[in-house]
């Protein structure tokens, strides 16, 4: 019952209980979207030019603290000084079934303790699975565009990827070409596919027709889906994430899913993510093979990090993020259709990230997708370049910062990058 009242409460009132506007200071506090700027050999923006701060719209992760229930939980485990050999607890398990039974509809009676296991992060998860069901040389089916961390993990176990791109329809909303899926799972006999959900970095929000006609494609080629759904929580404008396991009883048998507290609550150096797998067959396998490196255990923090994660406070929490995400994300896809001509962008359903397209942009003003990536950085909006993530005149930005930060980082575009001397200048 006092689960419920802290959870009605945060529903019955426009007022926010937490704070998303204050600035965070992240310097020197290990965190890779801050002190990682400018760093030689790796992805990282260049630092800005004197007189410009950096605003981090880079790395997919929030400028946001997390839910005090985090670091609560967190203090009062490491207040015991003992941090020996230790098992899940059956709160952390009961934790993740309250939150997909609430959050995400899971069925009760099928999401039992025994179709949850620990993961060292989403991505190790999606490998592991892979290598369960697939050998290096393999085909795998991938959305395009692409995440960058499966394009990178597919590669590096010796995958050969075979994208199936989305396309925009007239109203610009990516969607899936179940034709183009059903062919290359044909054409390439691939028998697993990755599939992400929400997706990065289009933001598509799958409905649930959508899944149920991809599922189908994936029954009718005999080939097993792993899941990404990492994003689940991070729904924009009433969006609703329907979990690709509950659309039909094949689906909750073909498919392993992963989720993760990390990427919703800002965790992701804790380390800590997990799956949920219906089927006894599949968890078998993948349990198997994500147990023979000996690598693959929990942290005691992070166990109780999930814990103070998925309490009733973080609920509240939670859609009060949502709130201010979409905020977000409505005011910068109007910035840009206002003041950015030949920039285009298809509007977010999910996640924090917008993916521009600067193609027209880039035509007519004589410039490349380097020459905006740079512009910008000069500038301190330290975006990402989208070719990595297979966008050819792209680039991802991360919005999941105080909106006077989203604010800001706009006004340097449009004065000194889509509509001043700026890149002139440079060149």
């Amino acid at each position: 019952m006092a689960e419920q009242a802290v959870i009605a409460a945060g529903k019955e009132t426009n007022v926010m209980q937490y704070d998303f506007t204050s600035l965070m200071d992240r310097h020197g506090r290990d965190s890779i979207a801050v002190d990682g700027l400018g760093l030689p050999g790796g992805m990282a923006p260049a630092a800005p030019r004197p007189g410009f701060d950096a605003i981090p719209m880079w790395v997919a992760d929030m400028n946001f603290p997390t839910v005090p229930t985090v670091p609560e939980a967190i203090i009062a485990r490491a207040q015991h000084p003992a941090f020996g050999y230790f098992d899940p607890s059956g709160e952390y398990y009961d934790s993740i079934i309250r939150w997909q039974v609430r959050r995400h509809g899971a069925d009760p009676a099928l999401l039992t303790r025994d179709c949850i296991g620990y993961e060292n992060g989403v991505l190790g998860g999606v490998v592991s699975a892979l290598t369960s069901f697939a050998a290096p040389g393999d085909a795998v089916l991938v959305h395009s565009p692409t995440y960058i961390g499966f394009t990178h993990a597919l590669e590096d176990n010796g995958y050969r990827i075979v994208h199936s791109p989305l396309v925009r329809d007239a109203g610009g909303v990516w969607r899936m070409d179940y034709a183009d899926m059903d062919a290359k799972l044909k054409a390439h006999r691939i028998h697993v596919a990755v599939f992400c959900s929400p997706h990065n970095p289009c933001g598509r929000v799958w409905t649930r027709a959508e899944i149920e006609q991809a599922m189908e494609v994936y029954r009718a080629n005999d080939c097993l889906v792993i899941s990404d759904e990492i994003w689940s929580d991070i729904l924009l404008n009433g969006h609703r994430h329907i979990p690709t396991q509950t659309v039909s009883e094949d689906a909750r048998r073909r498919t392993v899913a992963f989720y993760a507290p990390s990427k919703t609550f800002n965790l992701a150096g804790l380390v800590g993510s997990y799956h949920i797998i219906y089927d006894p067959y599949l968890r078998d396998r993948v349990a198997a093979k994500s147990a023979k490196p000996h690598y693959n255990e929990m942290n005691v923090l992070s166990m109780h990090a999930l814990i103070g994660a998925y309490r009733p406070e973080g609920y509240v929490w939670v859609d009060e993020l949502c709130q201010t995400l979409s905020g977000n994300i409505n005011y910068a896809c109007g910035f840009i259709a206002g003041h950015f001509p030949g920039v285009s962008v298809a509007k977010p359903e999910g996640t924090y990230m917008l993916f521009l397209d600067c193609s027209e942009w880039c035509r007519a003003h004589g410039r490349t997708i380097g020459d905006v990536l740079h512009a910008g950085w000069d500038v301190g909006v330290a975006w990402q370049d989208g070719r990595a993530f297979h966008g050819p005149c792209a680039i991802r930005m991360n919005l999941a910062l105080p909106l006077s930060r989203v604010q800001e980082a706009f006004r340097r575009l449009d004065e000194y990058v889509f509509n001043g001397p700026f890149l002139r200048e440079r060149g």
